[in-house]
Order: structure tokens, then sequence, then C-alpha cells
């Protein structure tokens, strides 16, 4: 048996660290957190100094069992969970569950897996840091008391199964707040003049602008009409040369939106790929809020752009972190060795290091330098200058890692909505010749709703969460159905473009899609009622200033300035109080909302959060006829739904003919419009209005349904007709009743067996679930047994 027995929270993390430690030191994982607080109301006592009930989960019984009985044979135990308050805390359970002593009981942290990091934690270790352990203590238990006493408050005042956190009503309000923002935002227009000019030579082609608008239409044509026999001439040109600095190295929340504006990945996904890289010994730590890089690194950098780019590319650059309470002994995410500009892995892997490669080495790298050139242009028949600007690049610096080169003979092409990449040379006092000349109506454009990584970067700005937070309270906003990240298509708008060509004026209105959104994040009905219910309530719990100053409470407690519970004392009397005064006094919230009253039953409209989600309703409960209901579609909200809308809805469901002798009925569900036929559904095709579909289409529908579902089917088993083998949109897979099996990898199809297809569902299925679906596979197969010979019947008689 191994002297010493050394616990990281990952297995991955285990196997890299067990390759630098000699045969003294046996490597095990935790597997993150050992146990947690008990799920039942008594996990916190309130009246006794906030004591907490902790137990060890079902699923970590065997690993804390196998770690009990070697830290027991070991003669020193070591603590190598991660460097952060999460850590620390997994390090005190770990302590605590395996009753270790604190005589052969040592902690260490590395920020990077590499053998010299280890090494070097190895030789200075240290105690649990039980400042960071209280920090860590004191989230997970006010936590754990917001949600465990706003839910019921939501049950019974807004809905059944609902949920609250202090967090991530935060980022709901957001969310909601913005979508009003855009709801209120009224467009404005006026009209931007672009003008085409050339020196002589076609090729010198360069765009100028009027640096102000014009409100009206009038205005532009008057303009234009003034310009038609006008001269135009360089007023003057101003060159200066400016320089370009490189972005400090990522944090995680700037490591989240580079990754999403450059790669398209998720937060959770960002998130997912940089811990396989950090327990492969590729990245440093992916929870940081520090821009802070080590000596050591520095260097490295330094000795990589040198070799790789040469002398004049490098320039040591030292960044202070800006955000309250990061810890600057940690460093920013860095690969741990620069020399490896790409590594092995998947796609993912590959195109997440490679951005933190080159956002690391640029940070050690010369500012790019340019020369921007800047030209008035004189109008002679108006008072008003056109202004043209282009910049020509002197030295790539930093860019050299981000930019290819461009082909030298590459021609300079311009349009209207394009700056001029370089100006062609222009002198003071030289006539330019007019190509053409546009006046664009432009609307203004209202807030942009939030994406995952702007939502990151705003919760950043306002103090609220921290590295290890932004990630998960992302995920739980969206899995609780208080916010969806989806796609709208916009709507169809008409603007005016006038211009002027060989002195001719013409005047066209064109059509553009505004509004149209991918990848944002939009407030659900439920999402809006219980924010507004939390604001009227609950304001403290989502107010930013407020949860913005807990955040800087648990970074005293870490810095062992404030005594945990104190601090816990202080938010609780007055958080219960206001729970209990709310469960007593507050009226239902359902956002009722009336539209109108229906013109054929002459009975009100209104629109709200019914038991399965929003819904316009004809009528009332007093009525003697029952209401009449309709659920929103994708897309409407209860807010802003208007009556016109709502009395759409309930055109459907709607007949639209027979088919195989069944009748066939279009409707709109959860997931969009869809026919029903025979009990099957099919959905309509995006574009194809729900209401407009004729029997003909519907039919058609159908038929390509069910000719795609035939072709997809590549095999089915004789023992089940449940069973078969299907092409899936990620290559072949096993459809067994309501379970989708993999295949494993290196299968070949045309050899898998029956009994393959039982292993593999068994082993797929959840705990519990296993031998009840054994039970349902037996009965099934046995029902089918009469349409079989011989093997049928003795499956028939054994049952």
């Amino acid at each position: 048996m191994a002297k010493n027995l050394l616990i990281v929270e990952s297995p991955a993390k285990a196997k890299t660290i067990e390759g630098y430690l000699g045969k003294d030191f046996l490597v095990k994982s935790s597997y993150g957190h050992i146990r947690d607080l008990v799920k039942t109301d008594d996990a916190i006592n309130t009246e006794n100094n906030f004591e907490q009930k902790y137990e060890v989960p079902s699923d970590k019984k065997a690993v804390v069992s196998e770690l009990k009985k070697l830290a027991k044979a070991a003669e020193t135990v070591w603590l190598a969970s991660d460097e952060d308050r999460e850590g620390e805390a997994i390090s005190w359970h770990l302590f605590e569950t395996l009753g270790l002593k604190d005589e052969s009981t040592k902690r260490i942290v590395f920020h990077e897996i590499t053998k010299p990091a280890i090494l070097k934690a190895i030789d200075n270790p240290r105690k649990i840091d039980y400042n960071l352990v209280n920090a860590q203590q004191a989230r997970r238990v006010l936590d754990r008391l917001v949600g465990f006493e706003l839910s019921p408050v939501l049950w019974k005042k807004v809905k059944p199964s609902l949920s609250a956190g202090r967090v991530q009503s935060v980022a709901v309000r957001l969310i909601v707040d913005r979508e009003r923002e855009i709801n209120k935002f009224e467009p404005e227009a006026a009209f931007k003049i672009v003008a085409f000019f050339h020196t002589g030579k076609v090729k010198d082609s360069f765009k100028a602008e009027l640096p102000q608008r014009f409100a009206t239409e009038a205005e532009a044509t008057k303009f234009l009409e003034d310009c038609k026999s006008a001269l135009f001439s360089v007023k003057n040109l101003e060159t200066k040369p400016a320089k370009r600095s490189p972005s400090a190295p990522f944090t995680t929340s700037t490591l989240q939106q580079e990754a999403s504006r450059k790669l398209g990945f998720s937060v959770a996904r960002t998130m997912q790929v940089a811990q396989r890289l950090y327990e492969s010994g590729r990245i440093t730590y992916m929870r940081t809020d520090s821009v802070n890089l080590s000596d050591t690194a520095i260097e490295a950098a330094e000795k990589e752009i040198k070799s790789a780019y040469g002398n004049q590319y490098h320039k040591v650059r030292k960044y202070k972190t800006k955000t309250s309470g990061a810890q600057e002994a940690h460093e920013a995410i860095r690969p741990t060795y620069f020399s490896e500009h790409t590594i092995d892995g998947d796609a993912s892997e590959k195109r997440l290091y490679e951005l933190i490669w080159k956002r690391a080495i640029a940070s050690q790298m010369s500012e790019a330098e340019f020369e921007r050139t800047l030209a008035k242009i004189a109008i002679s028949t108006r008072s008003e200058d056109l202004s043209a600007s282009g910049e020509v690049m002197k030295f790539d610096g930093f860019l050299k890692v981000y930019m290819e080169s461009l082909d030298d003979d590459q021609e300079n092409t311009v349009d209207e909505d394009s700056d001029n990449a370089i100006l062609p040379p222009l002198t003071t006092g030289q006539p330019l010749t007019l190509k053409s000349m546009s006046a664009t109506e432009r609307f203004t454009r209202p807030p942009a709703r939030y994406t995952e990584a702007a939502l990151v970067k705003k919760l950043e700005e306002l103090g609220i969460g921290r590295p290890s937070t932004y990630a998960p309270t992302i995920s739980t906003i969206q899995n609780r159905g208080y916010v969806v990240k989806e796609e709208r298509e916009g709507k169809s708008r008409d603007y005016r473009v006038l211009t002027l060509k060989d002195a001719e004026l013409t005047a066209v209105t064109k059509t553009e899609i505004t509004g149209a959104e991918k990848g944002k994040m939009f407030p659900t009905d439920i999402g809006v009622v219980v924010n507004d219910f939390l604001v009227e309530h609950f304001n403290g719990i989502v107010d930013f200033h407020f949860t913005a100053n807990v955040e800087k409470e648990f970074d005293d407690i870490a810095h062992g300035l404030t005594e945990w519970t104190k601090m816990l004392h202080d938010f609780y009397g007055p958080f219960h109080s206001e729970v209990e005064d709310t469960l007593e006094h507050a009226d239902r919230a359902n956002n009722e909302r009336e539209l109108g009253i229906d013109p054929v039953s002459g009975k009100p409209v209104s629109v709200r959060i019914g038991k399965f989600g929003p819904l316009v309703q004809i009528g009332s409960p007093d009525d003697e006829e029952k209401p009449r209901f309709a659920s929103l579609r994708k897309g409407q909200m209860i807010e802003t739904i208007t009556f016109e809308d709502a009395m759409e809805l309930f055109k459907l469901p709607k007949k639209v003919g027979l088919f195989e002798d069944k009748e066939m009925t279009v409707a709109v569900g959860r997931f969009g419009p869809y026919i029903r036929h025979n009990s099957a559904f099919y959905s309509i095709p995006k574009g194809l209005d729900p209401l407009d579909v004729t029997e003909e289409e519907a039919i058609q529908i159908i038929k390509d349904k069910r000719q795609k579902d035939i072709e997809k089917v590549i095999r089915v088993f004789d023992e089940n007709e449940e069973a078969q083998i299907e092409q899936g949109r990620w290559g072949p897979f096993i459809r067994f009743g309501k379970q989708n099996l993999k295949i494993p990898k290196g299968t070949e199809i045309e050899k898998i067996t029956y009994a393959d297809v039982l292993k593999w569902a068994e082993a797929d299925a959840p705990k519990g679930k296993a031998a009840k679906a054994k039970a349902t596979e037996k009965k099934s197969v046995a029902k089918k047994a009469p349409a079989k010979k011989a093997p049928a019947k003795k499956t028939t008689k054994s049952k």
C-alpha cells in the first residue's frame, strides 16, 4: 500500500497527476462533492446558529467507503481539490466524512496540472483554509434558505412546482426588464446619406458619408437635388498614427463571451470543454476572475513569441484585474505550455484551446500600428461636408496571431454598410467624380436581447455571481422554464431609398426583415409572472445592488473580515418575516389581462397563466356554459398579445378533410403547428400557416412523413417489432420502446442480435426502471407470440 493517498475531484485529473508522482503516491478521485445538505426541511437549524445536517448521497457511498479504507491505510492524506471556495469546501467535507486527522492531512493547491506545478504544491502544503470553507458554507446555506422558503410561496401564490433562487431570479429580472424595454421601444426613422466617389480611376473607388441624418424624406430629397449640379473636392486631409493594444488573457467570463461569439459555444459547453482541457493538463484553472499572468508564464510567452515571430513582436504586459473581490494570486486562463500552438483532441477541444492560446500569446505582443486618414469632402452647393476615412496597417503586432494575410492584388471593394479598408491617394483641393449618392431610410434599433455570453457580461458588471456560478445560473433559468433561448422570425418593414446617379434622382420603396433573432434569451410568461411577484413582494432578493452586496459579503468572509453566521442572521431575520407576511396577505398572481368582448357570444376574452401554461379564455368559470380555451403560440406573450391575435387562436383546431377514412385536424401545440390523423401527429413545415392548410397539403405532409420514417428504418427485429435500428441525425441507433439506445463504437450493424438490444436497454435504463423495462419486454414478446411459430408458443406457456 502506498504511503501517500492524494485525493482530487475528477478521475481525469487523477490519471494525469498519477503519472507525475512516484510509486509512493496513490491518486484517487472523489468525483466532486461527496456529501450535501439533506433534502428535508431540517437541513439547516436557523434556531441554532445555522447548524447544517449533511448526508452522503447513495451514489457516493461506494466512493466514500473506498476512500475511508485507503485513508486508514495511508500515512499521509493529501487533499488536492480545486483552489476555489468550492474546492476548499470539498476538502473540508472529505476531512470530516473520512474522519481524517489534522496531523496526517495536508492540503495542496495548484493552478495547472503540470509536473513542476504538482511537485511545487507537494513541497508547499498547507492546512484547510476555513475562511474559504465558511464563505462557501454561507453561500450554500443562504441559497438553500432562499430556495426552500420562497418556493412554497410561489407554489401557493403563482403555480405549483415553481422555484426561486438568489442569483437566478436576478438573471431572470434582467431578461424580463430588457424584453419590456424592447416592447416599449418606438423606432424613429431618419435618412442616411452615402456617396461613392472616384478620382478619375474607377478602381480608386471609395465611400463617404454625411455625419448627420435627415429627419424627413423632403429634407433628404432637397439635399440630393442640390447635389445634382454640385462640384466635389477634397477640402482637407488629416493623417495620423493609431495603435491598437491586445486584450488581457481570458477570465472565465471573457472566455465564455468570446467562445460564444467566435465558436458559437453555449456557456455550459465552453465550461465543459475547458474542464477537459484543464484536467488533461492543457490549460490553467478555468474558473478565475483574474487577468494576472505568473512571471513564469510571461517568460514562457516571451520565449515563444521571439522564436516564432521575432523580437519586434514581443512586449511584456502586466494586467490588473478590475473586478471587485478578484484574487490576484490566481492566474488568468492560459495554455500550460506556450510552445504547443495546437493540441490533439476532439474538434471542440482543439478550437477552444487555440482561442485560449491566441488570446494569451497576443496579450504579450506589441501593439498593431496603423496610419489613419480622414478626408473632408466639400460640396459646392451645400454648407455640409462629407467624411471619408480609411486606415493602413503599418505593423501587424499582436494581430499576427489572429489575422491571415490578404492577397496584395485584392481589389478594394466597398458597399454602403462597410468601411473603406484604405483610401486611394488623395490631395487637398483634388476634384472628385461622383459615381452615385443615396439617401436610405434607417430606423433606430431597440436595445439588444441578451445572448448567454452578454448575460454573463452583465452579471459580472453588476458584481452578481462569481466565475463558478455563471454557467449553472444560465442553465438553471432555462431548465426551470423561466427563459428560453431560441430563434425568432423577424417582421417585414418598408423603407425608402432615394438615389442620385448621372444627375437623375429616383425613389423606390424596399422591404427589409427586422427583429429576427438567433440564439437570444426570451422570458417566458411564467418567468414574467414569477419575476413580477418577486419584485413586488421580495424586492431585496431581486435587487441588483443587494445581490451584488451579498457577493461582497461572501468575499469578506473568505478574507476573514466577517463572521459567516452573523451575515446569515442579518439576512435571515427580515427575509423570513417577509415570507410569512407574503404567505398571509399577498394575492394570487397569474398576470390575468382582459382583452375585449367576443363579438359572437358577448363574453369577455382574457389571457392568463393556466395549469399547463399561458392561455386565452372566452367566458368565465361562473358561466353556465364552460369557457373556451386556446394556448398561446410560440413567440406570443400575455403582456403583449392583442385581442385580434387572441381571437385567431380560436380558429384552431380545425378539420381539413378526410384521409384513409379518418379525419385530419390542424392544431397548434407546445412544439408548433401539426396535423392530427388517426392518433398520430405530423408537424406542419415552417412557412406554412396552419390556418391556410388545405386537405391536399395535409395529405401530402402525412405521406412525406411516412416515407421519411420508412427510409430511416434499417432493420426491425423479428422477436419484437418495437425494437428497430434506425438512421438518426448522428448515425444509426436502436429505438426500443421509449428508449433510444446508442450502438457501441465499432459494432457491425448486421451482427447485432436481439440479445444485444436487451443487454444495452437494461444498461441504459435508469436505476429502478431496469427491472420494469425487462418486465415490459417480456410482456411485449408474449403479446406478439401468436404471430410466431414454435418459439412463440414456448414463450406464451412460460408466462
